[in-house]
């Protein structure tokens, strides 16, 4: 594993230094955890999404790869920015969807670790607009948040990430979790007034 992930920076390194030959590279040697990353996104989408994990982690290593002003650290560094990336990218899907339906209220319930029950793309909308106000009051929180919940990284690589403890992304994580589901539940009840 430690010699993936200082391959995986090499290589990293080689891109961001202009290398072309890198790109194909980073691409064989990222393709099987960006596919874990995209699934586990898609997991908490609808059933039957016409977006598949492979499309996913096709339109997100084209953004990667072609940030020529990424000033890539490690591994785990890229990772997090294709989290982001394909939160961005099922967010706008879920935008475009969505611009032509009107409808009522509708209900997000959330478990433990956050999994949509009513899996809508409305839904999807509600959840990245709480984030963005979570950003905007702790921006540590959000990214743990968005780092869960959109690509389903454990508290560890969260942690690697985010190079922060795990004791402090498990404190973070309880306490977003608090916010957002007091959001959610406002927003769910506003949306019956």
């Amino acid at each position: 594993m430690a010699e993936q992930a200082a391959n995986l920076t090499q290589l990293l390194r080689r891109l961001q230094s202009g290398d072309e030959d890198a790109a194909a590279q980073v691409a064989s040697a990222a393709y099987g955890e960006l596919h874990k990353i995209a699934s586990r996104c898609l997991r908490r989408e609808r059933p039957g999404h016409t977006l598949q994990p492979t499309a996913l982690v096709n339109e997100a290593f084209l953004k990667l790869v072609g940030n020529t002003r990424a000033e890539w650290r490690d591994r785990a560094q890229f990772y997090g920015v294709a989290a982001r990336l394909m939160r961005r990218i099922l967010v706008d899907y879920a935008r475009k969807r969505a611009a032509g339906k009107r409808g009522g209220g509708h209900k997000v319930t959330l478990e433990e670790n956050l999994v949509l029950h009513e899996e809508r793309l409305e839904d999807v909308l509600g959840v990245d607009e709480a984030l963005e106000r979570l950003e905007a009051l702790d921006a540590r929180q959000g990214r743990i948040v968005e780092l869960r919940f959109f690509s389903g990284l454990t508290v560890e690589e969260i942690a690697e990430v985010m190079q922060i403890s795990a004791p402090t992304v498990k404190r973070e994580w309880s306490s977003a979790k608090a916010w957002l589901h007091r959001e959610l539940t406002a927003r769910q009840k506003s949306a019956y007034v």
